[in-house]
């Protein structure tokens, strides 16, 4: 029960962060055509920030490192097979831009800017759980700079070496590793500079979540209510995501020897709302942002009822 009262009060207050972003757009004082810029912000300024900051968090251990390996490798592979399912699902009607979003935000968790909050919250004592989300997230991005972006603009050409390594997700975890594998900390302990930079970084990476909410409330501003409400493919995409999809991750996850630690936060990553990286995508490749923002933004609501009745079976593991 533990569980299911802070997740339920954690996903309310990151919704009430989003009426900053609604009022601001609807008194004209930010014009929906700046959203992609403060997309960008989030993506390429916050988010390297946060993985550096989760990585920072943890101690390197072997065991550690197995999990962590173990973690990405079995998250890739549950994420790879939902998208290739409904990609083939859809594939006669990948002419309309509506179902090439679905095709990629039936699997993709907003792991990252609502999973780190909410896994320091669920697991105090823990400092590994950031960094699981952080593996999480790059598996997503990996797969998002490359096949969900061909996927939404049917352009092969955002599949190759080059977008695999050089896109923020994989750059920020290349910067981060050497000295999470070293145990060498960002901290006051060695040297002031390093302190400062420390809290920087911390202060940066904790803006993603109430960024990332603004940014909702925005795109909420922008959208038509029935558009929202009245879609029929929105709602199953939804129910995939953060339902069956979790769902389908846990009942693989306890046949498979995982670790209960790295379990659990799968398991509740898979359980978060439609990520907002979708409607990021959308934002910044030019297309099918409506459709994504409307997906996104019922994800979210619906969350608040998913994610704390889904966090109910914690209690049982």
């Amino acid at each position: 029960m533990q569980a299911f009262l802070t997740t339920l009060i954690m996903v309310s207050i990151m919704l009430l962060s989003a009426i900053p972003g609604y009022i601001l757009v609807k008194v004209n004082a930010v014009k929906p055509d700046s959203i992609s810029a403060f997309s960008r912000v989030l993506m390429y300024v916050c988010q390297p920030a946060l993985t550096l900051y989760s990585f920072n968090k943890a101690d390197f251990t072997k065991e550690l490192g197995i999990n962590l390996l173990i973690f990405f490798a079995v998250i890739s592979v549950l994420q790879l097979i939902f998208i290739g399912i409904f990609y083939f699902a859809f594939r006669k009607r990948s002419d309309d831009v509506r179902y090439r979003i679905a095709t990629v935000a039936t699997t993709l968790s907003n792991c990252s800017f609502l999973g780190v909050p909410l896994l320091e919250a669920i697991f105090p004592q823990s400092q590994n759980v950031a960094v699981y989300s952080m593996m999480y997230f790059l598996s997503m991005n990996l797969i998002g700079w490359t096949l969900v972006s061909a996927i939404i603009t049917r352009d092969k050409k955002h599949i190759g070496i080059k977008t695999i390594c050089l896109n923020p997700a994989t750059l920020s975890i290349a910067v981060a590793l050497p000295f999470f594998l070293s145990g060498f900390k960002l901290s006051a302990e060695n040297g002031q500079f390093l302190g400062q930079l420390d809290i920087m970084i911390t202060i940066l990476g904790k803006m993603t979540t109430p960024l990332c909410m603004i940014i909702m409330g925005m795109r909420l501003a922008t959208v038509q209510f029935k558009k929202l409400f009245t879609s029929a493919l929105q709602y199953g995409v939804v129910g995939i995501n953060q339902i069956i999809f979790p769902l389908f991750a846990l009942g693989l996850l306890v046949l498979l020897p995982i670790d209960k630690e790295p379990m659990l936060c799968m398991f509740i990553m898979c359980a978060c709302p439609v990520a907002s990286v979708v409607q990021n995508y959308a934002e910044i490749l030019g297309e099918g942002q409506d459709t994504a923002a409307n997906t996104v933004l019922l994800g979210a609501l619906a969350s608040i009822v998913t994610l704390p009745v889904l966090a109910l079976l914690i209690q049982v593991l």
